[in-house]
């Protein structure tokens, strides 16, 4: 929102500095973003008047002109413009002066004949014809009478190019402030200064309004009031310089004097308006409905647009005249031979606006403050004020009456007055009495210990947000720092604790800590090999995704994992170990929402990386969360994973999760062109079969016993089912029982493997005798012949 300081101080006399002015709002809530001066780079450029023009001696084309500029002799300036006369009054940028875009001038000779400068065009003080309709665009700027004619005047001066341009950005919950009045009663608060906005005086008319116009509003969920007004005798012209300045130092071009009225009530109000040329729409009657199917439009830009049911539209008897708070339509605008008009002024609903306009592509000043919830009281007070411009720059007839459709529920918002909880919410301490003149100044009212919220502040709902008040005029910069007052200490939740632990270890285990996206392609679901008929593909669709790519929420981590994984070895990256703490999201039948489950998610590749490597990383998680007894048993029937190379782990009779080398076809879809593995472990039941209760143990007291066992067994089987056999049959003595060798050769039968573990036998109590350890041992070979596994000879 771009601010001029001139039209601010027509209701608040701010009179500090730029810089100053800047700072205060910035911490009173209106945040300043910049400030310049307008005609900033302008300089040396004065009022002059021309006293006599010949003819160059040497050219046809140049004239000599002899200038008053204020000095005390008259300037010779030599110019080859051919619209002057003696008595013109015109811009002189003297020696040494600077005009729009930074060229320099300076005195010199044109064809022998010394200039002492230049006559300036108006777009040689960067402005066009918008800003001076009656000056022309390809010649010396004339000063009209509007214009301070005084030689020697400074010309930003002289022409009202002198304006302070502050802008602010505007947050969401404040539509007020998107207004000249809403910035003015901030700056009156900020400052403490009074704030007057007069109310608009709109003379009697003549007729009746009735006679000419009717409003029918047909959707009043979308629509919460509109009021017309009819004005007839319409004189199209330009605007006066006073309302052109204004409009340009916010950044509206000038047009003429109805849409500059309609744009100048809404940058004053922060109300949208619109006038439509009375004779285009039919029977004189305003619907406001929805869209018809098949329905079209073709905008003021000119483009044809096509309208669904869900956007909101002003029609006449027979069709669509403008699209509801975004844009009039082609014929509603102002021509040069319109005579009768009719100012709208509604209120239509904030996401109705933004929906539409964001189908149509089209993003307007109207639109932009409609989508932020308006004010519906403000519609008849904007409407007023139009009028009331109409009569003052005689652009037409007034015809008597306004035509008011409301449909607003005119609630009004009271919250309870607590001065006391305000201060100690805020921990500050200001009077009740003072609290009570910052509501005042901001327009709230302050009666029986309540708060009476003004209909323009929508936001204020709760004491919260009276407190807020309070304390941005109190000063944020003047709140003492104090402690928190909790009693309870904020601390991690055993989950969160649970998963730094997860970091930890892993990153200990020398992976790296990786973060993909939730959202993923459904074609990745193809490239993992996952049959048609799998659960998986059953998925949760975005409704409106940036993408094909990003279309679907991921049911697997896998593929995240593979694309980071292809990514890293694409570039050039020789080795690549990975994990992330991802989520997938499962569809529930009958239920909006998924069911969103924590995952532990890892990948790996690398020269030195095979199956054990990513099985070691996760035997250390599995450990250092106190998962014991875990079962890993082969997985033949995984799409993605080698059916040789791949296992699931087991824990407490639960499926905690997979892990294997990637199946190859999997591999060269993803264009790795090594080996790569992985794994993904549920963390939920990860959580639910931890164990992080450690309990001390006394250093043994007696010594040890070992005894290394050899053992041939059938290739299938797996080393941790001999364990698990091997710590039955021993029973509480075994300590400890690790595997050190696995053989396959010449001296072993064909499909046939021969395991080697060394135990380590120890009583708690007392020193095992060898009768004791032998008889272990006895027990653990004898128990594996019951299965046909035989002690190596």
């Amino acid at each position: 929102m771009k601010l001029s300081k001139k039209w601010l101080q027509a209701y608040v006399p701010v009179e500090v500095s730029d810089k100053e002015f800047a700072d205060v709002m910035t911490l009173t809530g209106s945040k300043v973003e910049c400030f310049e001066h307008e005609g900033a780079e302008l300089r040396n450029i004065v009022v002059g008047k021309v006293l006599s023009l010949e003819r160059h001696p040497d050219s046809d084309h140049l004239w000599v002109c002899q200038v008053d500029a204020g000095g005390d002799a008259p300037l010779q300036i030599v110019t080859g413009a051919q619209n002057l006369t003696a008595g013109d009054v015109v811009p002189v940028a003297l020696d040494d002066s600077v005009v729009a875009g930074g060229k320099q001038i300076h005195s010199g000779k044109l064809r022998g004949v010394e200039s002492s400068g230049m006559l300036c065009s108006l777009g040689e003080l960067g402005l066009t014809t918008h800003d001076f309709p009656y000056a022309i665009e390809d010649g010396i700027f004339v000063l009209g009478d509007d214009c301070d004619r005084t030689p020697g005047t400074d010309i930003r001066t002289a022409i009202g190019l002198d304006d302070v341009i502050t802008e602010f950005e505007i947050t969401p919950n404040r539509p007020d402030c998107l207004s000249v009045i809403g910035l003015a009663r901030e700056a009156a608060a900020s400052f403490k200064l009074p704030f007057t906005v007069p109310v608009p005086q709109v003379k009697r008319g003549e007729g009746d309004v009735k006679e000419l116009l009717s409003v029918n509003i047909l959707d009043s969920e979308n629509c919460y009031r509109y009021a017309g007004a009819v004005v007839k005798n319409v004189r199209v012209k330009p605007s006066p310089r006073w309302m052109r300045e204004r409009l340009r130092a916010s950044g509206v071009r000038p047009i003429n004097n109805i849409v500059d009225i309609t744009n100048y009530v809404m940058l004053e109000f922060g109300q949208p308006m619109h006038a439509f040329d009375l004779r285009f729409l039919d029977g004189g009657v305003v619907n406001v409905r929805k869209a018809k199917a098949g329905e079209t439009i073709t905008t003021l830009d000119g483009v044809e647009r096509a309208l669904d049911a869900s956007m909101l539209v002003i029609a006449d008897a027979n069709k669509p005249v403008a699209v509801a708070g975004v844009m009039g339509g082609e014929y509603s605008g102002i021509m040069d031979d319109t005579t009768q008009i009719v100012f709208e002024s509604a209120c239509f609903k904030g996401t109705s606006v933004r929906l539409t306009a964001k189908k149509l592509g089209m993003r307007t000043e109207a639109s932009g403050r409609y989508e932020k919830e308006l004010d519906p009281k403000g519609c008849r007070r904007s409407l007023d004020r139009a009028l009331e411009l109409v009569q003052l720059l005689d652009a037409g007839d007034v015809v008597e009456g306004v035509v008011d459709c409301d449909c607003s529920k005119n609630d009004v918002t009271v919250v309870p007055f607590l001065p006391d909880w305000t201060n100690e919410f805020i921990g500050i301490h200001v009077s009740p009495e003072e609290q009570t003149r910052i509501l005042e100044k901001l327009e709230f009212k302050v009666e029986n210990g309540s708060v009476i919220v003004p209909s323009f502040r929508g936001d204020v709902l709760h004491p919260a947000d009276i407190a807020e008040e309070v304390a941005r005029f109190y000063g944020f910069e003047n709140i003492e720092s104090r402690p928190f007052t909790s009693t309870t200490a904020g601390k991690l939740s055993p989950t969160q604790k649970l998963a730094n632990l997860v970091s930890d270890s892993l990153l200990a285990s020398g992976l790296s800590e990786i973060q993909t996206y939730s959202f993923i392609s459904p074609k990745y679901f193809d490239k993992i090999r996952l049959p048609a008929d799998s659960p998986l593909r059953t998925v949760v669709t975005i409704t409106n995704p940036l993408g094909e790519d990003t279309s679907v929420m991921r049911t697997i981590t896998v593929p995240s994992m593979l694309e980071t994984l292809a990514r890293n070895y694409n570039n050039r990256c020789p080795e690549a170990y990975l994990f992330e703490m991802a989520t997938v999201y499962i569809p529930i039948e009958g239920e909006d929402l998924p069911d969103e489950l924590p995952k532990i998610a890892l990948g790996m590749y690398g020269a030195d990386c095979d199956f054990f490597t990513l099985k070691g990383a996760i035997e250390a998680l599995l450990m250092k969360a106190g998962i014991r007894d875990v079962d890993v048993e082969p997985m033949s029937d995984c799409p993605f994973l080698h059916p040789g190379r791949a296992a699931k782990l087991i824990a407490g009779g639960k499926e905690l999760g997979f892990l294997g080398e990637v199946h190859p076809d999997v591999q060269e879809n993803y264009g790795i062109g090594m080996r790569a593995y992985v794994a993904e472990i549920d963390f939920n039941t990860f959580e639910l079969q931890s164990d992080l209760v450690r309990v001390y143990r006394h250093l043994p007291r007696f010594p040890a016993s070992t005894r290394d066992l050899a053992f041939v067994c059938a290739r299938s089987i797996p080393v941790l089912r001999l364990e698990r056999e091997i710590a039955q049959a021993v029973g509480k003595i075994l300590e400890t029982i690790s595997l050190f060798d696995v053989y396959e050769g010449a001296q072993i039968p064909e499909g046939m493997k021969s395991v080697a573990f060394n135990l380590t036998l120890r009583s708690p109590e007392r020193t095992l005798t060898d009768d004791e350890a032998d008889s272990a041992v006895k027990r653990a070979i004898a128990a594996l012949e019951t299965l046909g596994i035989h002690l190596r000879s």
